[in-house]
């Protein structure tokens, strides 16, 4: 599940922060048992990396970052030494 407080009327006052939706995300995998994504400005690698190996959520998703850097996943493989492997069909692009 996708977790987000939504943001979607004027009058909501939600409080801008890194992970600041995060703690949705934890509450409803730990209360429901339902593997969970975080999102809310995370927008590092370690920062990523830490919200699922402390079990926060399951997975984070990026947004808007991946917007603005559509190779983000691969950059953040690469700060953390992780080696994404490619498609044989891709194996030239790999940066």
């Amino acid at each position: 599940m996708d977790v987000s407080s939504g943001g979607l009327v004027s009058h909501q006052q939600i409080p801008l922060g890194p992970n600041y939706q995060v703690p949705f995300a934890e509450r409803i995998k730990k209360e429901t048992r339902i593997l969970t994504g975080a999102v809310g400005l995370i927008t590092e690698s370690v920062q990523a990396e830490t919200i699922v190996a402390s079990g926060q959520a399951d997975l984070v998703l990026f947004a808007r970052a991946s917007l603005r850097n559509p190779n983000l996943a691969l950059d953040f493989a690469k700060e953390l030494g992780i080696d994404v492997p490619y498609p044989k069909q891709y194996e030239r692009a790999k940066i």
